[in-house]
């Protein structure tokens, strides 16, 4: 259901950034489990960064920090959540589970309920990265 934003014209999601303590298997992770590309990448010394396309021109940027924890504790995440959106959920989460992430949520049908009375049916489940970051699965038709 397309939204044009009249305020900030063209706007949509561009990227989420998101902090890493292992770059090398969070790129591994966002490109070869996940089928990310990569889009562009430099220094920032003395740490690297990468802007990884997620599809249809939407990002996640990768900072390195080899301080950070890599394992996040509640709280303490790199960020809250990113959703991705997906028509393929059962498939993509059983490569995560096979890649031996943790999934945090099984796949799960809800109904949102809106505050103008209508149901919107969604199919979601949650996994953590590398990093510890939430990653939620996201199919539905309408939103």
């Amino acid at each position: 259901m397309p939204h044009t934003n009249t305020t900030i014209k063209n706007c949509g999601f561009h990227h989420v950034a998101v902090v890493v303590s292992d770059f090398d298997k969070s790129l591994d992770f966002y490109t070869n489990l996940l089928g990310m590309k990569e889009a562009a990448q430099w220094q920032a010394p003395p740490k690297r960064a990468i802007m990884l396309d997620t599809g249809d021109g939407n990002y996640i940027e990768m900072f390195e920090n080899k301080d950070r924890p890599q394992h996040a504790d509640a709280g303490n995440e790199p960020w809250f959540h990113i959703a991705l959106r997906t028509t393929n959920l059962d498939e993509v989460i059983a490569r995560v589970r096979e890649a031996g992430y943790p999934v945090t949520m099984e796949p799960t049908h809800i109904d949102i309920k809106t505050t103008d009375d209508r149901t919107i049916p969604v199919y979601i489940c949650f996994f953590k990265g590398p990093d510890g970051e939430s990653i939620e699965l996201f199919q539905n038709d309408i939103l």
